[in-house]
This record gives C-alpha cells, sequence and structure tokens, in this order.
C-alpha cells in the first residue's frame, strides 16, 4: 500500500451499501466572510474592469451589425437615427431600469445570478412537483446557457479587437486569425495563477477604455450634433414602420449593445448594488452613448464607414494605440466571462447538480478566487474552435444574442415569482412589470431565433449538453440516496445494537461521513457487519449545502452525542463556499468536543455504480451518471482531508 494514499477496502455485497460523500458546499478556511468594506469610488472602479467588460466592448462590433448586409437595410440618416433610438432604449429598459432598478433587488443574501434567483423562488435541493419543477428546470437550463455565452465572448471579442489590425494596414489581415488564437492560449495558459494581480488593473485600464470611446464618440458628435435626435423614441418606432420584417431583424444585432446584463447581476456578491449602479450612471452608460452615437454620426456623414465604424472613428495615428488597447479591454472582458464559468461551476457542485471537480484557490485574500482546470481548458478548445470556425466577428455575431435572450426570458419569468410569492406584490402590479420586460426581451429572442441556422445554435447545444449533465447528475444521486437509505436503520439504535451483538470497541476516534444523519453509515454497517469491531469515539458527519451564499463560522457546526461515545456532528455551508473538515473541527474544539483530524480516522464511502434496466432512469442517463461518478473528484481532496487517515469501503450498488 502507498504510504500516505488512502485505503480501500473492497466489500461486494446488496444488502449493507456505503454511502456517498455528497458534493457538499462550503468555504476555504482562507475565505474572509466580511461585508465591503472599501469605499465606493473603489468598488465602482473595481466593477468597470468584472462587471462591465463585456458589455463595454460591444461598441466594437454591435452597430457595425446592425447595418450588415444580410439585413437589407441601407444606411441612410432616418435608419441610423432608428438604429440609434433602439440601441438607447435597449440600454436604458434592459440595464438601467431592469436589472439596475429591479432584479439586482433580487439578491440571495448578497449573492446574484440566475442560480441565485432560482433558489429565491423554491428551494433547489429538494426535489420538486408540479410548478416548482418547471421553475428549476428553468433555472437550470438558463444556467446552462451562460456556459455557451461563456464560451462565445471571449472569441467575438478578442477576434473583434484583433480585427482592427486589417484596418489599418489591410495586408495584415491574414494574420487576423493566428493573433487571435495566439491571445487566447496565452489568455487561459494563464488563468492558473489567478487573476488577483492583474485585476489590481483591471479596473484603472477599463476605465481608460470608456474614457477613450467617449472622447471618440463625442468628437463625431461635435461635427454633427443632429444625431442626438435619435434619443426620441419615435425615431425607432419609424424605423420598424418604414423596415418593416427587415427592420424587426436588425433588433437581433441590436441587442448586443445589453449582452452583459446577465454578467452584472451574477457579479452582484463581488461589489454590491451601490457600486454597480454608480458605475454604470455615472461612467458606463454615458461612455457607451457617446460612442454609439459618435459612431452614428460618422455612418451619416460617411456611409462607407460602416464595414468598421468604430475604428473608422480613431484618428489613423491612433489606430494601432486603440487595437492594443481594444484587446487589452476585451481580455479583461474575457477574464469576467471565464471567472463567472468557474463561480457558476462551483456553485452547481455545491448544490449538488455536478459532480465534485479540482478547485484550486488563487489568492488567500480574495473571495471567489477560483480555477477549474477541467472548464478552463473546454472553454479554451471551444473559444478557439469557434474563431477557426466562423473566421471573423461578423459570423460570430450571427451566433450570439440565442442562448443570452433566452436567459433574459428565463430571468423574467423568474423574478415575477420572486415579486409574488417572495416580497409579496400585488399580482396587477407584479404582472404589469413582467409585461413591460417580456415585450422587450421577447422582441430581442424573437429576432435573434433567425440566427440559429447560422450558428445560434451552437450555444443551445452547449446548454443542452450541460442541462443533460446538471439533471443526469442530481437525479442520479437521487437515486442512489433511495438505494442506500432503504438498506440502513436509525443511528440512534446503533448503543443497543452494539450492546446486543458484543461488538468490540478499539481505541480511537472514527469518524463518518455520510449523508443522512438520522441512519447509521453504510460504512458504519460494513464494520459491523463484517468486524464486529467499532471504536470507542464514533462521529457521525454531514456536510450540508444550504440554500443560502455564505454561513459564519459561529452558525457552522452542530455536535449532539446520540449515546455514550457517539456523536452526531452536522457542518453547514453555503453554496459559495468549499468545504474544509480540519477547519470545521476546529470549531467543534472550541464547543469543548475534542475531536482532531489528524488523531482521527475517516470512513468514506466509494460505491462501483452499475447500470440496470430497474425503474429511476433510462438506461443511457444511467450510464452517463456512471461515468461522471467514476470521474468526479476524490472525496479526500474535496473535503481537505487528511490523506494518510482516510479509510475507503467500496460497495456495489445497482442503480
Amino acid at each position: 500500500m502507498t504510504a500516505g494514499a488512502p485505503q480501500t477496502i473492497s466489500v461486494t455485497y446488496n444488502d449493507h451499501l456505503l454511502c456517498r460523500t455528497m458534493n457538499a458546499p462550503a468555504d476555504h478556511a482562507l475565505h474572509a466572510e466580511h461585508g465591503h468594506s472599501d469605499n465606493l469610488a473603489t468598488l465602482a472602479l473595481g466593477a468597470l474592469g468584472v462587471v462591465y467588460g463585456d458589455i463595454g466592448t460591444s461598441p466594437l462590433y454591435a452597430l457595425r451589425e446592425s447595418f450588415h448586409s444580410s439585413h437589407g437595410i441601407e444606411v441612410a440618416p432616418a435608419n441610423v437615427l432608428g438604429v440609434l433610438s433602439l440601441v438607447f432604449w435597449a440600454l436604458i429598459v434592459v440595464i438601467t431600469i431592469k436589472y439596475l432598478t429591479f432584479i439586482l433587488r433580487a439578491d440571495n443574501k448578497g449573492e446574484g445570478g440566475i442560480l441565485a434567483l432560482t433558489s429565491l423562488v423554491t428551494p433547489l435541493q429538494e426535489r420538486p412537483s408540479g410548478r416548482k419543477k418547471i421553475l428549476i428546470m428553468l433555472g437550470l437550463f438558463g444556467t446552462a446557457l451562460l456556459y455557451g455565452d461563456g464560451v462565445i465572448t471571449p472569441a467575438i471579442s478578442v477576434l473583434s479587437a484583433v480585427e482592427g489590425i486589417g484596418v489599418a494596414t489591410p495586408r495584415f489581415t491574414a494574420y487576423v486569425i493566428p493573433i487571435t488564437v495566439v491571445i487566447l492560449i496565452a489568455l487561459f495558459a494563464v488563468q492558473k495563477r489567478g487573476t488577483a494581480g492583474i485585476g489590481k488593473v483591471f479596473g484603472p485600464i477599463t476605465l481608460l477604455w470608456f474614457i477613450t470611446i467617449a472622447t471618440l464618440g463625442s468628437m463625431q458628435i461635435l461635427r454633427h450634433p443632429d444625431v442626438l435626435r435619435a434619443v426620441n423614441p419615435f425615431y425607432g418606432y419609424e424605423f420598424f414602420v418604414r423596415g418593416g420584417w427587415n427592420g424587426f431583424l436588425v433588433l437581433g444585432s441590436v441587442f448586443l449593445v445589453v449582452t452583459g446584463g446577465e454578467a452584472l447581476y451574477a457579479d452582484l456578491g463581488h461589489f454590491g448594488k451601490r457600486p454597480i449602479r454608480f458605475a454604470w450612471l455615472f461612467i458606463v452608460l454615458p461612455a457607451l452613448l457617446l460612442n454609439y452615437f459618435g459612431q452614428g454620426a460618422l455612418l451619416i456623414a460617411d456611409p462607407r464607414a460602416v464595414e468598421n465604424p468604430f475604428y473608422h472613428l480613431v484618428p489613423r495615428w491612433g489606430l494601432y494605440p486603440m487595437v492594443a488597447l481594444a484587446t487589452a479591454a476585451t481580455i479583461i472582458a474575457s477574464q469576467a466571462l471565464i471567472s463567472g464559468a468557474y463561480s457558476l461551476t462551483m456553485q452547481a457542485v455545491q448544490l449538488g447538480y455536478l459532480p465534485r471537480v479540482d478547485i484550486e484557490h488563487t489568492s488567500a485574500r480574495t473571495r471567489g478566487q477560483i480555477y477549474i482546470p477541467g472548464v478552463n481548458w473546454l472553454l479554451m478548445i471551444g473559444c478557439i474552435g469557434l474563431v477557426l470556425g466562423f473566421k471573423n466577428s461578423s459570423n460570430l455575431a450571427a451566433a450570439y444574442g440565442v442562448g443570452v435572450t433566452t436567459d433574459m426570458v428565463i430571468t423574467a419569468l423568474l423574478f415575477f415569482f420572486v415579486m409574488k410569492n417572495r416580497w409579496h406584490w400585488p399580482l396587477a402590479g407584479a404582472l404589469l412589470l413582467t409585461a413591460l420586460f417580456l415585450f422587450v426581451d421577447l422582441g430581442f429572442w424573437g429576432a435573434n431565433l433567425h440566427k440559429i441556422p447560422h450558428g445560434g445554435w451552437f450555444p443551445l447545444v452547449v446548454a443542452t449538453m450541460v442541462f443533460t449533465l446538471m439533471t443526469t447528475w442530481k437525479r442520479g444521486r437521487e437515486i442512489l440516496t433511495e438505494r442506500l437509505d432503504a438498506q440502513l436503520f436509525p443511528l440512534e439504535s446503533l448503543a443497543k445494537i452494539v450492546a446486543d451483538e458484543q461488538v468490540t470497541r478499539t481505541k480511537g476516534t472514527a469518524i463518518y461521513m455520510t449523508r443522512n444523519p438520522h441512519l447509521i453509515p453504510p460504512a458504519l454497517a460494513v464494520n459491523l457487519k463484517h468486524y464486529h469491531a467499532l471504536h470507542d469515539r464514533v462521529v457521525v458527519m454531514v456536510v450540508e449545502t444550504k440554500e443560502t451564499p455564505y454561513i459564519r463560522a459561529d452558525e457552522r457546526v452542530t455536535v449532539a452525542e446520540v449515546s455514550h461515545n457517539i456523536f452526531r456532528m452536522n457542518i453547514c455551508y453555503g453554496f459559495m463556499q468549499e468545504p474544509h473538515v480540519p477547519a470545521a473541527l476546529a470549531l467543534a474544539r472550541q464547543q469543548g468536543y475534542d475531536f482532531n483530524s489528524e488523531a482521527s480516522t475517516f470512513f468514506l464511502g466509494r460505491e462501483n455504480l452499475i447500470a440496470t434496466d430497474r425503474p429511476g432512469m433510462a438506461l443511457w442517463r444511467e450510464r452517463l451518471f456512471t461515468v461522471m461518478a467514476r470521474n468526479a473528484r476524490r472525496a479526500t481532496k474535496f473535503f481537505n482531508l487528511p490523506s494518510e487517515s482516510v479509510v475507503e469501503v467500496g460497495s456495489q450498488v445497482e442503480l
């Protein structure tokens, strides 16, 4: 047996099966559980880089795509004013009113995002039925859609920035794709080093970006101030009347100006509501509007600039510096999406919708700074594949929007139930506000549906795959729990069993990690059945994930003595925290219980799953669940256990 490795005892039987070490939640020992102590200006500056990177780089391609030749919309002054009017009111209604004013109020103890929103509507860890099940399925599918967005955003952002080289010097056009691929490889390769260091310059670089694009736009607006008439919604209405079906399809490109809305909500926990709102109202929104209106003024004066209106705003002497700044800004925007995918994965693991994965903390000081190798390399492969397959940002824009608009529709529907059931708003008020949101969201969604054959299928395929994995893992765990619990008996009966069967007691403390604190752990049942032995002190430990993002340290551990020297220990974490059992045992010692991780033996369950035709899941899903379980992160690492003190007890379980 290898020194330092967990011992494995393989027992093949079906009447006493061992328990699984559940995918519980929790926090890393180094995670500080604190509020936002920095001042408003500092947090707002940080929010620029993390929260607004995606939406802030949309001027690189959004207006250009609105006049793409496929729409059949002439670059005429009336059409330019109409599109600008749609851009203006999209930013006001979707971002300022929907997300900043209302959706940010739906926080789960400070945390945002669609999983947090879904848990406000109905508990994610219950086995729901009826309407609750539909709502949870909607929330899960919305979560899955964000992975598709996480693949497309880095690809389209970096590619659109590098394409500026072709504007500066056409002979470099052939090098755009290779340069983009190199940048993407470098971006994902440095993820394991963490963003704590480079994150310090995210805010200042993004601030410089917003100042620059605002200045470029203002220069054109000063030359053609009439473009400001587009704030009148009549121009948008007239555009639809005049453009007909083609005018409606342009909405699919106009939507690109608001694609950072979901990321804004998901990053709520990092900065808080006030800094996010402050940064938007005083920096981001003015800069975006000035740049979009500046591009519109340029198109009115010179329709030929439609090939790339953003870079045509830049004086020729400033093209190369602008390409460099745009590339830096898009890398920052990509970083925010990549980090968001890590956080989303950790939440799904802690809530029991994905198997345990390797999670590395890249900062001892900053909460949420994590790196997940498997997710990182899958995202990199996906991004590079999109760049090579679609070849330019215009083609990628055809794939962008379907997933995000669907996600925004789901958010609006879930928010209705938060208003009605959690905030107890009058039904009429909740319906009226939801109707406003859906009127806009469904318009964007419908305009994006025509993109599905041209690449919009990609985020839907990614979302379907992720959704299948999440629901299969959740249902598989439920079936596994049913199979295990059916063979067990109450923990309270353990003392009587030990006395009646003359069980030999050995020195030391045994900690049995299990899912159900009220039943004898299967691994303990194995020891009783096959060895008729038990340690002097027995601790039945359950690690639970709660529906809140964080659990305070003084509320984390609860210990109760079931009978003499037999204890039940509950350890609770929030879905944004990582479990750390030795740290939890230290908290128990503060309560007067002398449990030491180094002087104890941990007994873990390790099941050999067998797919069968028994009722539960389709056979192909059982096989998928078996593969996922086989490749899950070892419980020893996940719970931060000392490997030399771990004994794994194996068993076969028929699904």
